[in-house]
């Protein structure tokens, strides 16, 4: 395939995946330390270091983007789909924080960077949520903007208190993880409601599928960090656990289909299942071989899509210009 001769036009928001991501598996990795030791550390440094450069770098041909072509981010805003991936980016800074304050401890500039992301996201949310009031021609709610991926900014909440709690901002995380689980399930509603009424959504967007594990696992970790007792840890492990199982019933469908950024949204949730696993292992029990496992999963599919990545920019099938979803409306 030809490179598009304007690859950063093409540099959607929800390349902020690629830095959740690799978070997501380095906080894995730190989850590890107490089960596989300092070798399990030593992998989540590097883990933690590759997202962190991999979002300035990212930030900065976004705002480059943001620069040269307005109307390409005016157009993701305005997209039905794509504008739900912006909450990529706070969501990317509050995991990043997190990551900071498991590695350096409460330091002012990750409390900082923590705000940054915790505010962000609440924005995201509102701003989301505040075009669902619009008619349908104005860009409101409609059959084509609900996905999995509308839990990225509606759910994405419940990443606040993973940090959050630790900074000592537990009441303003806790306060924010409630909104996460409010939306929650009326996101799963919506989405089931598409699925009976209009079909499913678009082949190339399958791989979303997999962000429904996001939110129990990420639940289960922020309960427990909120001093909730291991048996609330449990039920969102297995809310977590069934999620991974329901998506992993479309790996045949998935197979056919050619490369995109859409794949990106196996690592985040699949990195979170294996950490909570492990957060919730006890020497000799069943999670304690489950949870490495995940982790060896989530490491090795984190692995391919970095290498997949790299081939898509190489070959130009990446930055360009996305294929149009065709949405058949339902009949009478």
């Amino acid at each position: 395939m030809a490179s598009s001769p304007t690859p950063l036009k093409h540099l959607a928001p929800g390349w902020f995946s690629l830095p959740m991501g690799l978070a997501g598996l380095s906080l894995a990795w730190w989850r590890a330390g107490p089960l596989m030791g300092d070798t399990a550390t030593g992998i989540a440094l590097v883990c933690g270091g590759v997202a962190a450069l991999a979002f300035l770098a990212l930030l900065a041909a976004s705002l480059l983007r943001w620069q040269r072509y307005p109307q390409a981010w005016a157009d993701d805003l305005k997209h039905p789909v794509r504008h739900t991936f912006v909450a990529t980016l706070p969501v990317a800074t509050l995991l990043l924080a997190t990551l900071g304050v498991s590695f350096f401890g409460p330091h002012p500039l990750v409390r900082a960077l923590w705000w940054l992301g915790s505010l962000g996201q609440f924005g995201v949310t509102l701003w989301v949520l505040a075009r669902w009031w619009r008619p349908k021609e104005q860009g409101g709610l409609n059959w084509a903007s609900i996905t999995p991926a509308l839990l990225i900014p509606v759910v994405g909440n419940v990443v606040a208190p993973l940090g959050g709690v630790a900074l000592g901002q537990g009441d303003w995380a806790m306060a924010q993880f409630g909104i996460g689980l409010l939306f929650w399930p009326v996101v799963l509603a919506l989405l089931a409601a598409r699925m009976l009424v209009q079909g499913s959504f678009p082949e190339r967007l399958l791989p979303t599928a997999f962000i429904l594990i996001a939110p129990p696992a990420v639940s289960g970790h922020a309960v427990l960090q909120l001093g909730a007792p291991d048996s609330l840890g449990w039920l969102f492990w297995g809310m977590a656990l069934f999620a991974f199982a329901w998506a992993a019933t479309l790996a045949r469908r998935l197979q056919p289909l050619g490369f995109s950024l859409t794949h990106w949204a196996l690592s985040f949730p699949l990195a979170s299942l294996a950490s909570l696993t492990l957060r919730l292992a006890q020497p000799g029990g069943l999670l304690a071989v489950l949870g490495p496992v995940l982790l060896a999963l989530a490491s090795l599919i984190i692995l391919g899509l970095l290498m997949a990545t790299w081939r898509g920019l190489r070959d130009g099938s990446l930055l360009a210009p996305e294929p149009v979803a065709q949405i058949i409306p339902a009949g009478p």
